[in-house]
């Protein structure tokens, strides 16, 4: 099976997933749930934690503001949004835009187990502390977990099924919208990526 013809089957489970306390929201909401997008041959991976509101809409991650954001750091090492594959642990938008909870991100997870596995990036960069969290621990980093203040920006290295790769934790880019200061961070963060391209 080809990787294109695996990530449909992983697209179609998320769509029909009706265990999913958050699958009635999306009906109800008219949301669109969030697979990912991007190249399945990607060297680099991003994975927030969950769809906002312009994402549900569209179906696609990263297309508000946050992605705007996200769109300046890729240029800034000059790496095309292309070039990457971009996704969320939770697959639907949390109503109120609220942090998912513990049992959404297990319901959820093993979805991106399985993107990660078509993909077979070099690193994975956890955008925020919930992605970072669920990262870390699946890849057994969890005993090096520090705060997102302190973890972003370090390189940590790990085994997966495919060989070795590199975990790269980052501040969400939604947090440089409220703390300007941040998006300095972000930018200096981003750098690291320029070896894995």
């Amino acid at each position: 099976m080809s990787k294109t013809d695996e990530m449909k089957k992983v697209r179609d489970e998320v769509v029909g997933l009706t265990a999913s306390p958050l699958y009635v929201y999306r009906k109800e909401s008219g949301n669109l749930p969030v697979i990912g997008e991007g190249n399945h041959d990607a060297n680099i991976l991003f994975v927030g934690e969950a769809p906002g509101r312009n994402e549900a809409k569209t179906g696609r991650p990263f297309c508000g503001a946050a992605g705007k954001i996200l769109d300046e750091l890729l240029e800034s090492i000059g790496v095309a949004r292309e070039s990457v594959y971009i996704t969320n642990i939770v697959k639907d938008r949390p109503p109120e835009n609220r942090d998912p909870s513990p049992s959404e991100i297990e319901i959820y997870g093993p979805f991106l187990d399985r993107q990660i596995e078509i993909i077979e990036p070099k690193v994975i960069a956890p955008l925020g502390r919930y992605a970072m969290g669920y990262i870390m621990e699946k890849f057994d980093l969890g005993a090096e977990l520090e705060p997102i203040s302190v973890a972003h920006g370090k390189l940590y290295k790990t085994g997966s099924l495919f060989g070795e790769m590199t975990i790269s934790p980052m501040y969400h880019p939604a947090a440089a919208i409220y703390t300007r200061a941040l998006k300095d961070t972000l930018l200096e963060d981003f750098k690291i990526l320029k070896q894995f391209r």
